[in-house]
């Protein structure tokens, strides 16, 4: 028996007057997802347990059968762990995005330009991070370069100060009243200093020359301390794989003890290699893995940027180039099979970040294709098929058929 997650971030939505008050999931053209819907069980999960913040990491963690109430310690430890980072228990740390902000002389007049400096890229940011760490780091402080805009900040014997705004849940907004205060000022002097030093650096310069947003500024989120999670084989009794292109999946399939399958041009946007994932994930599974989780972050991406055109075509390129490509080739095998296909969370347009609504999922078990009467995949009718799973980290027994 083979088991495949395809997990497409923030893919859920609101209804949108644009589309005809209509979701990207419901606009969009992906038509063999909609023709495994008339024979799975559709339905809505709560992934994000109530009093939680609405983050990727505990999201995807309650999708991969983990209770985040138990396990999560926080955001950035995962990605340390994809990084490479050797934590101690005392350590403390921290996601550093590098960020474009306005540029008011003082820090708190600012605003927050972009979460992600233009999609910087990996090379680029690696030589901001390297030259950063240089005037930064201290005995007690170390900066990690990651991928793209995102890294990160080990403190040692750091105590978590729990006030950190996302950045990119203030996109376009003024950034005072999110900045750390009190116990977090140090934060706040690192991003000042960060400013100054990188503001006219020549790979800003240069990037400003092309109409590009200059990587001038570290944002701190995501605190957290070293986790503890059970391996992914001892939980299920299977041998997993993960599929992604960031440092938190990667993270989180290093700390559980999975496959980390790399992907050449895989992006974490919607310019990703949709086909070369739906690849490995059925090369993992004809190698000898029992389950694959592949995670797709270009439709979570294109949410923060609040592009509806590039969300509905990263639904439609999931659609064409990873499920169809991995359903007929599970199909072609011969062996038994069950694919969820999720989002973790709702990225809606309008408000240009994660939300803690229920999403819609389906559930297809080759032994056994029977409907629940939905018609397509998407928000409204998993809705009115009546199916609710209260806890995330449920909807792994559901797909192993043990609900």
């Amino acid at each position: 028996m083979k088991y495949v997650v395809i997990l497409g971030d923030g893919m859920a939505d609101y209804r949108q007057e644009i589309l005809g008050n209509k979701t990207p999931l419901m606009v969009a053209k992906k038509p063999y997802t909609d023709s495994l819907s008339k024979i799975s069980e559709v339905g809505l999960c709560q992934t994000v347990p109530c009093g939680m913040k609405p983050g990727s990491d505990v999201a995807n963690l309650s999708v991969l059968g983990y209770d985040p109430k138990e396990g999560y310690t926080g955001r950035s430890p995962l990605e340390a762990a994809s990084i490479g980072i050797d934590l101690k228990d005392t350590d403390v740390t921290a996601r550093a995005n590098l960020v474009t902000v306005s540029n008011e002389e003082e820090y708190q007049d600012k605003t927050m330009i972009d979460y992600s400096a233009g999609e910087i890229s990996t090379a680029e940011a690696k030589e901001l991070i390297e030259y950063l760490a240089k005037e930064l780091n201290t005995d007690k402080l170390s900066l990690y370069a990651g991928i793209s805009y995102r890294h990160c900040l080990v403190i040692d014997n750091g105590k978590v100060y729990g006030k950190l705004t996302p950045p990119h849940d203030i996109t376009g907004q003024p950034v005072k009243g999110h900045l750390p205060d009190g116990d977090g000022e140090f934060y706040l002097d690192l991003m000042k200093r960060s400013y100054e030093l990188l503001k006219d650096h020549p790979i800003n310069i240069k990037r400003i020359s092309q109409g590009k947003n200059p990587a001038n500024s570290l944002w701190f989120w995501g605190e957290g301390t070293k986790p503890s999670l059970q391996s992914f084989e001892s939980r299920f009794n299977l041998k997993g794989g993960i599929i992604s292109a960031v440092d938190l999946l990667k993270g989180i399939g290093k700390l559980t003890g999975m496959q980390v399958i790399e992907v050449e041009g895989a992006t974490g946007n919607y310019d990703t290699n949709f086909s070369g994932k739906a690849k490995a994930c059925i090369d993992a599974l004809n190698s000898g893995l029992d389950f694959v989780y592949i995670h797709m972050e270009a439709p979570d991406e294109c949410g923060h940027h609040g592009d509806v055109e590039k969300k509905i075509f990263s639904i439609e390129e999931i659609d064409e180039k990873v499920v169809k490509t991995v359903v007929e080739s599970l199909k072609n095998s011969g062996e038994d099979f069950a694919v969820l296909i999720a989002p973790d969370h709702p990225t809606p347009i309008a408000i240009r970040t994660h939300c803690s609504d229920p999403v819609p999922y389906l559930i297809y078990d080759s032994r056994k294709e029977k409907g629940v009467g939905a018609k397509s995949y998407d928000e409204e009718e998993a809705k009115n098929s009546g199916i609710f799973v209260e806890h995330g980290y449920e909807l792994i027994q559901r797909l192993m058929g043990n609900k």
